[in-house]
């Protein structure tokens, strides 16, 4: 096999490696380097339906990470709606993710939700995360969950939950902390500061 091969096989692997991720920026981003990697191999070898394919592969692939990226902290894009703890398709989206969530969020027990508030974080009509905190007295918020789907992972819908403060400070909150021992958080990005094994974030009085 010579290196020219070598490079067709990569970028092959690349267009099928791709097809697996269930991340949708990664799927988009890994799909345009395996196009970019086949426009050159059938160009060397004068393949041109094939670099027509690819090319076109590729642009599409541009103006959804565009999209993506462009939309990832709008809130025209993404929407809080607050739920009941007892509501029942919360109860659903915690069953159906329940492996998934305790990957990410070891700590939380899926029987103590009574009490809580909920909040679903959407797009369009797909739930893309969810939150539930409850009131750990002296104007604490204190976070129990906080979950994103595996489709939007790359992304930090939960972000839409604490941008808005008033969904807490209406409460009498006046300060959040995140859940100790979460795996992969994304707090300090959008202003919490460290603190122990969790973050917190001070909201506006």
């Amino acid at each position: 096999m010579n290196w020219l091969e070598l490079v067709g096989w990569t970028g092959s692997a690349l267009l099928v490696w791709s097809l697996l991720q269930t991340r949708i920026l990664r799927l988009r981003a890994v799909n345009l380097i395996g196009c970019l990697v086949l426009i050159g191999y059938n160009g060397a070898l004068r393949v041109w339906p094939m670099v027509g394919l690819n090319i076109v592969l590729a642009v599409i692939n541009i103006w959804y990470l565009r999209r993506l990226l462009a939309t990832r902290h709008d809130e025209q894009t993404y929407q809080v709606v607050e739920v009941g703890a007892d509501d029942a398709f919360l109860a659903h989206t915690l069953r159906v993710h329940a492996a998934d969530i305790a990957r990410f969020n070891p700590g939380f027990h899926p029987d103590r939700v009574t009490g809580r508030s909920a909040f679903l974080v959407v797009r369009a009509d797909e739930v893309v995360g969810v939150v539930l905190a409850h009131d750990a007295g002296d104007g604490v918020a204190q976070v129990d969950l906080d979950y994103v789907t595996p489709a939007f992972r790359d992304f930090t819908p939960g972000e839409f939950v604490y941008r808005r403060s008033s969904l807490f400070t209406d409460r009498g909150f006046r300060r959040v902390i995140s859940p100790p021992g979460m795996r992969a958080p994304y707090y300090q990005r959008i202003g919490f500061r460290p603190h122990g094994q969790s973050y917190v974030l001070d909201l506006p009085g």
